[in-house]
This record gives C-alpha cells, sequence and structure tokens, in this order.
C-alpha cells in the first residue's frame, strides 16, 4: 500500500493553523483544534425543482410582485376561467388569500414587493375590454390611483420597485410600441420601442433595462435596450 510521504514526498505534518495554499489530497494536523484535516475539492451539482405550496386558485395571465426571493411574493388577477380579483402570498412554503384588487382583470403587468406593489392594465370585464386602470399595494389593501394614458394588455413592466418604472408596448386590440413611465404617482409617455408587440419580457431597472421576444407579425426574437443618461452637475468657479 503507498504510503503518504511516497504519494506527496513528505510526512504529515503539524500546524497551528489550517495551512496557506493547500492542494488536492493533501492532509496535516491542526494542533489547536486536535484534528487531522484534509483537502478535498467540492463538487457542485446542478439544482433540482421541488413541488412547492399550491396556490388557491388556479389561474393563468396574473400579475407578480417579488423582491428576488422565493418567501415574499405576491400573485394578482388572472383568469380562472373567468377573470378574478384574487390576490395570494407566499411565504416560501405556501399560498396565503389576501385582499383583493379593486377591479378583477387578466393580462395585466406587476411591479415591486410583497409590501409595496403595483398592478396595471390588462382586460376587464364586461365584454373583456382593454383597460388603463393602475392599483397600488400597500401590504394590505390595493388602492385605485391615476390611470395610464393608453389601455392596453399583455405589455410588460421595465423595473424594479413600484415607484420607478416602464410600462412597455402591449396590445390595444393591435400591437403597440407605446411606453409609458410611472414615477410614484403618475405616469407620462416616453420613447416608444422600435418594434410593437405584446406579450414580451423584460430584465432591468427604469433607467437600464432591455426587452426581448414576444409577438409581432409572428413571434419576435428582436431585443432592445434601454439607459437613461445620468445627469452631470457642472459648478461654476470663479
Amino acid at each position: 500500500m503507498a504510503e503518504y510521504k511516497g504519494i506527496h514526498g513528505t510526512k504529515i505534518r503539524n500546524y497551528t493553523t489550517n495551512p496557506d495554499n493547500t492542494i488536492q489530497g493533501e492532509v496535516w494536523y491542526n494542533e489547536t483544534d486536535n484534528v487531522l484535516k484534509f483537502q478535498y475539492t467540492n463538487v457542485t451539482t446542478s439544482g433540482s425543482w421541488a413541488t412547492g405550496g399550491t396556490m388557491n386558485t388556479a389561474r393563468a395571465d396574473h400579475a407578480p410582485a417579488q423582491i428576488g426571493t422565493k418567501a415574499a411574493t405576491l400573485a394578482f388577477g388572472g383568469a380562472s376561467p373567468g377573470l378574478v380579483a384574487l390576490t395570494e402570498q407566499y411565504n416560501g412554503a405556501s399560498w396565503s388569500e389576501v385582499n383583493d384588487l379593486n377591479t378583477a382583470k387578466s393580462a395585466l403587468a406587476g411591479a415591486g414587493t410583497s409590501t409595496a406593489a403595483l398592478g396595471f392594465g390588462g382586460y376587464v370585464p364586461p365584454g373583456v375590454t382593454n383597460t388603463n386602470q393602475t392599483e397600488t399595494w400597500n401590504g394590505t389593501n390595493w388602492t385605485e390611483v391615476n390611470d395610464m394614458n393608453l389601455a392596453r394588455e399583455a405589455g410588460t413592466a421595465l423595473g424594479d420597485n413600484s415607484s420607478s418604472l416602464l410600462f412597455v408596448s402591449g396590445s390595444t386590440g393591435s400591437r403597440v410600441t407605446n411606453v409609458e413611465e410611472w414615477n410614484g404617482v403618475s405616469w407620462a409617455e416616453t420613447a416608444d420601442v422600435n418594434t410593437k408587440r405584446n406579450n414580451l419580457a423584460a430584465s432591468g431597472s427604469a433607467t437600464a433595462g432591455v426587452v426581448f421576444g414576444g409577438g409581432d407579425s409572428g413571434i419576435s426574437a428582436a431585443t432592445e435596450e434601454w439607459s437613461v443618461p445620468s445627469s452631470t452637475t457642472k459648478v461654476l468657479t470663479d
């Protein structure tokens, strides 16, 4: 049987702390911890999916609000199959029903967190028409606030909070290039996208982001970047 010295050219050494720059398979004795230690390489495995808690109401075309963690997620509106105003909150294990939207709608957009969210646009009854309605969520209740300028559905939210975001493109019955900006109080029209489409996706903030995919005359692969130049302050001197 091969011995440690024959493999590494030295006997096992004693250290008061763990040595620096160890190599795979190296062994040493830590006199402070009174244990024999060795260096090994961690093996990273791929992730896996596990079943989470089931929503109380099955639905599609609803909107999310989240803070980047599964333990604080909000889902609201949608079709089940009729339009619903239901809102549910996920705590990382299960869903709980909380207060409803003021107006049932689907194909709406959403942004924000589980305590400060915004829901806007979409379809509303009767006759399933486009809406420009906007509602804010404060962690307990939804409140109707200022409407968008253009009623539409199936657009996308570009932004990482409920007080500064863009609503990009969508459909009024036909696809549009319109973009509106929300400042926490009201909507204002801003620069249009180049490609009109609906059911697109977005990532980023209201000042630096990207929108991609969706449907135009067919299925689109178009990608567009959005950026707002930073302002420069000039100081006058004598």
